[in-house]
């Protein structure tokens, strides 16, 4: 008997003996991968997750894993006639997401749930529920790539770099990349998705997309922490680089670095930015806008896609992205363990974050090698 071909998922057999399960939000995104590899035969099991209280999340529009959105992924389910499944995930997310989320906001930092949330539950969870399940591989709606290279499969960044996710799968490991499939990277817009969700016929075709972080109602991340840690919200001052007071805050919670509008402190002569937090203290220090200036930036639980192990050389020079809204910039990287590093940029960038995420890049084509995360360095 000869080989069977390659399919569309690259598995030497026929779509039918193929069982993918899908992550499915109830978004447009993932309704399209589940119908499109539905049409093209694979044996498709759909999967939800229930994150969060649907109490709270009946009443909030656009954000994921609500309750509405259970409800569309199952109507796209039913229509295209494949099995869906929601599973109760509300502890498990509260515990490897929320409770960090709060405790980092708390500590003065500015964390990045959506990067734990695929790291810790979707990628991790939901990924070995898809192996109970006999899946040959779990597909999702993320706009990133997945190609095969020398050594195996690589991350890439999406075709449409207006809707790349890469920033927020910089944790996807080489295991799981290994099992992990993404049919929508590859496409020039969000336009195209949306046709073919048209062409589906799917419910969800002109749904609008999420903003905000599924738990966070119109983005008020300060009401959610003061919620989860009663008194979070405690005043302080308001002090300059100097120690001198210059006005009052209503919560460290309130104030992010970089941050210029809403201090309460006008009529001082120059700009003032947010440059530090000091919970401890209860202080938001403020200074000029080079005070934000960074060059150097410790990085730590840095998961490498690289080739060659990421300490076996005393630097890699690539591209880095502090901020998921900034382009890419180069800089070298300098490993001080297998996990922890030290990146230097070579322009300084403000606003550099404890708490947010360090990504790497090629410096040419669209691999990602990984990345980590901002912390003190102490």
């Amino acid at each position: 008997m000869l080989d069977h071909p390659l399919n569309s998922l690259g598995f030497a057999k026929p779509p039918a003996a193929t069982r993918v399960v899908v992550a499915m939000s109830g978004g447009v995104d993932s309704s399209v991968v589940a119908a499109q590899l539905k049409e093209e035969g694979y044996d498709v099991v759909g999967v939800t997750l229930q994150l969060y209280d649907h109490g709270a999340a009946l009443a909030k529009k656009g954000a994921c894993c609500a309750g509405r959105d259970i409800h569309d992924a199952r109507r796209v389910a039913e229509a295209m006639g494949f099995p869906h499944y929601v599973l109760d995930y509300e502890n498990t997310f509260r515990e490897a997401v929320i409770d960090e989320f709060a405790d980092a906001y708390l500590a003065g930092a500015t964390p990045v749930p959506c990067i734990r949330c695929n790291e810790r539950v979707k990628f991790k969870d939901l990924l070995q529920t898809a192996r109970d399940l006999d899946a040959d591989c779990m597909a999702t709606g993320h706009y990133i790539q997945r190609k095969m290279g020398d050594a195996g499969a690589e991350l890439h960044s999406a075709t449409d770099a207006n809707r790349d996710q890469s920033y927020f799968l910089f944790s996807t490991t080489a295991e799981q990349l290994d099992y992990l499939r993404f049919p929508l990277g590859h496409l020039a817009s969000k336009a195209e998705t949306r046709a073919l969700a048209a062409r589906y016929g799917l419910s969800v075709a002109d749904k609008p997309d999420s903003q905000d972080i599924c738990f966070v109602p119109n983005g008020d991340y300060a009401s959610v922490i003061e919620k989860l840690r009663p008194g979070a919200a405690d005043p302080g001052d308001i002090v300059d680089m100097d120690g001198n007071v210059l006005g009052q805050h209503r919560g460290v919670i309130h104030y992010t670095v970089g941050q210029r509008r809403g201090l309460g402190i006008g009529g001082l002569g120059e700009p003032l930015y947010v440059v530090r937090l000091d919970p401890q203290a209860r202080q938001v220090i403020v200074g000029p806008k080079e005070a934000l200036s960074t060059r150097v930036i410790p990085v730590r639980e840095i998961n490498w896609l690289g080739d060659a192990p990421f300490d076996s050389q005393p630097e890699w020079h690539v591209n880095v992205k502090v901020r998921s809204t900034r382009a890419p910039r180069p800089a070298i990287l300098r490993p001080l363990s297998a996990t922890t590093a030290e990146v230097e940029l070579l322009s300084p960038e403000d606003g550099v974050s404890v708490g947010q995420a360090c990504v790497f890049y090629a410096n040419e084509g669209s691999r990602i090698f990984g990345g980590g995360w901002i912390w003190r360095g102490y």
